[in-house]
């Protein structure tokens, strides 16, 4: 994700619907302390674990198997930085923004999705246009 520009450091980093890990792994690499990464998809979670391996960065890393929306329910954690890109075709972009301003999981949600697709934001949302992808910021 090359919005995310420039220095992370020492931010602890969530993952949502992480699949590969490639957008925790870019925090990482731009400094981030520590990722969590929320998957449920046994295949993606393989692949996931496959690259945190390769990469060396378990000291970092948090692999939660998990359905998303349950993993947040639980959680009593605010993090530093959320990233999201949830399966295009599907609510959970809707259902992701209308948790997060209920109840705030991190300070600032990077939420990756189709361009055009009405998620219900609040005029505090600015979101960017990449093609066919857009990439929505919302912060507490």
């Amino acid at each position: 994700m090359s919005a995310m520009g420039g220095s992370m450091d020492k931010i602890i980093v969530l993952d949502l619907f992480s699949g590969s890990g490639a957008l925790g792994l870019e925090a990482l690499s731009r400094g981030a302390s520590s990722a969590v990464f929320v998957e449920q998809d046994r295949g993606a979670l393989s692949i996931l674990r496959g690259n945190i391996e390769l990469l060396g960065a378990w000291d970092k890393c948090m692999v939660v198997e998990d359905d998303v929306f349950h993993y947040l329910d639980g959680n009593r954690e605010v993090f530093d930085l959320a990233l999201a890109d949830p399966p295009y075709g599907t609510s959970a972009s809707v259902s992701l923004v209308s948790f997060f301003l209920q109840k705030p999981f991190a300070r600032e949600l990077w939420l990756e999705h189709r361009w055009g697709e009405e998620l219900g934001t609040p005029d505090i949302a600015r979101t960017r246009r990449y093609g066919d992808t857009a990439l929505t910021t919302l912060a507490t």
